[in-house]
């Protein structure tokens, strides 16, 4: 099967990401959000992002305005229908995606492939609210999904090698280095990832060290882009906090558990760069 239609659930930071490196590609992308606001947004998110690709000669004038011109916005589900691939991107909450694969699995033409952005949660379980679990597969991009390789593609436990196949191909064509993982929680990038996170949370609620030796420490000593702490704000504590709680529950395993901090945090509002505030204050930057 030839993917050329793709559908993107989901406008927020990831969702507008993955729109924005497709269309790149030259892809019809088609973003459907709740409401035409956040859809604008979400275009605006993508837009400006590509003017800052064009300021710096990644990409050429006549690129940018064929990859606006390959996207179009919808506010209803149903308008994906035609798509030869659908990739939800909407906030990690099992409930809310299952509800969406459930009606993608009964509107979507049987040869679609359904894909999920989830950075932790099953894929094997969302593929069960569809009629054709051997086409539902994962397909995490890291964030900022336009300048980062990886795509971690998940297979579910009844994904056809078909349909893995097929997404591996469509990676390569964005660019990305698609590397394949079976379906357990957290899966690789974050089960590895995000316990460390969660120790640094640790370290900083029992004085340890300061936020900013923490992330020093792990840019100098381990050659890291951005220490743990400012890696959460960027990521979102929310989000951090959903994806341990994930590793806790489905390995049945306390090394798991969330640091109380990060719950607090979370409690308090304070989820990093998309509130203005979280280990540290962005509201001035």
């Amino acid at each position: 099967m030839e993917i050329k239609n793709i559908a993107v659930i989901g406008g927020g930071t990831m969702g507008n990401g993955i729109v924005h490196v497709f269309a790149l590609a030259g892809f019809k992308t088609l973003l459907v959000e709740v409401k035409q606001e956040f859809a604008d947004r979400a275009m605006a998110a993508i837009k400006r992002n590509l003017e800052r690709q064009l300021a710096k000669n990644v990409i050429a004038k006549e690129k940018m305005d064929s990859a606006i011109a390959d996207i179009k916005t919808s506010v209803k589900l149903e308008d994906a229908a035609d798509s030869d691939l659908v990739i939800e991107a909407v906030y990690e909450d099992m409930n809310a995606k299952m509800d969406i694969f459930k009606r993608l699995g009964g509107l979507t033409k049987p040869e679609a492939i359904l894909a999920t952005n989830t950075s932790s949660l099953s894929i094997t379980q969302l593929a069960s609210a569809t009629p054709k679990p051997e086409k539902v597969i994962g397909m995490h991009f890291m964030n900022p999904v336009p300048m980062m390789k990886l795509v971690e593609v998940v297979r579910g436990l009844f994904t056809s090698d078909e349909t893995c196949a097929a997404v591996k191909n469509l990676c390569l064509k964005l660019g990305k280095e698609p590397h394949e993982t079976k379906d357990y929680p957290g899966f690789i990038a974050n089960r590895l990832l995000m316990p460390m996170i969660n120790e640094a949370c640790y370290a900083l609620m029992e004085g340890v060290a300061a936020k900013e030796d923490i992330d020093k420490i792990m840019e100098l000593g381990m050659a890291h882009p951005m220490g743990p702490l400012t890696l959460a704000d960027l990521i979102g504590l929310d989000v951090c906090l959903a994806i341990m709680e994930t590793l806790e529950q489905g390995f049945s395993d306390s090394k798991y558990r969330p640091c109380p901090l990060l719950r607090k945090m979370v409690e308090a509002g304070r989820l990093g760069r998309k509130t203005g505030q979280g280990f540290y204050d962005y509201r001035k930057k």
